[in-house]
């Protein structure tokens, strides 16, 4: 463990606070040794999986989903390209998506903003008489369909 990190070493190197770590920790995203105190030590590989959990929560990827690709990489070593390739690949498709939903969000947000109303219940251009309700929940101009 001559080369690990403490729990402070990790926040302040990742930006995460402490107590988001024991949470990862106890979610099984990352992993760490014990010493002899009961002290956490975290292997210095430990940072890419932080780094990789902080970005795909901010585009939305849930724990659950960050776990199952956290899974499919090594655990007792740092993982080599080939498997970071491997799971960017296989995000890539869900990532594109997030992509054209954020695109569309914002060249359709400052239009629904734009005539002041804030209300597409009441809006007359966007959803007259609320007849999207039909059509079932959530933000259906913007949101793709239910899959088939």
């Amino acid at each position: 463990m001559q080369d690990s990190l403490t729990i402070g070493q990790l926040s302040d190197r990742s930006g995460v606070t402490a107590s988001a770590l024991r949470y990862y920790e106890q979610l099984g995203l990352i992993h760490a040794e014990r010493t002899g105190g009961n002290q956490r030590r975290y292997a210095r590989s430990e940072l890419r999986r932080v780094a990789f959990i902080r970005i795909s929560q901010q585009v939305g990827i849930s724990l659950d989903d960050i776990r199952e690709a956290l899974d499919s990489l090594p655990t007792s070593r740092s993982p080599t390209a080939e498997e970071w390739t491997r799971l960017s690949t296989a995000w890539r498709e869900r990532l594109d998506e997030k992509i054209r939903l954020l695109g569309r969000l914002r060249d359709d947000l400052d239009g629904c903003i734009g005539c002041g109303c804030l209300s597409l219940r009441r809006c007359t251009l966007a959803n007259p008489d609320d007849s999207l309700a039909t059509e079932g929940p959530g933000a259906r101009l913007t949101l793709p369909g239910p899959a088939q």
